[in-house]
C-alpha cells in the first residue's frame, strides 16, 4: 500500500468541501457563478488528485 504525504489527503478535503458546496449552492441558493466556480474547483481537485495518485504506480 501506497504512503502519501499529508497534502494528498488534503486533496481529499477540498474534493469533499467542493463536493458539498455544489450540492448547496446549486439546491439552496441562486448563485449559479458561485456553483460554477464551487463545481470547477472540485473537479480541478480531483483530477490533480487522480494524476498524483496513477503517477506513483
Amino acid at each position: 500500500m501506497a504512503t502519501y504525504p499529508p497534502a494528498w489527503y488534503g486533496l481529499w478535503f477540498f474534493v469533499a468541501f467542493f463536493g458539498v458546496t455544489t450540492w448547496y449552492l446549486r439546491n439552496f441558493t441562486e448563485r449559479i457563478q458561485a456553483t460554477k466556480a464551487a463545481a470547477l474547483l472540485g473537479t480541478a481537485s480531483m483530477l490533480v488528485l487522480v494524476a498524483w495518485t496513477w503517477s506513483d504506480f
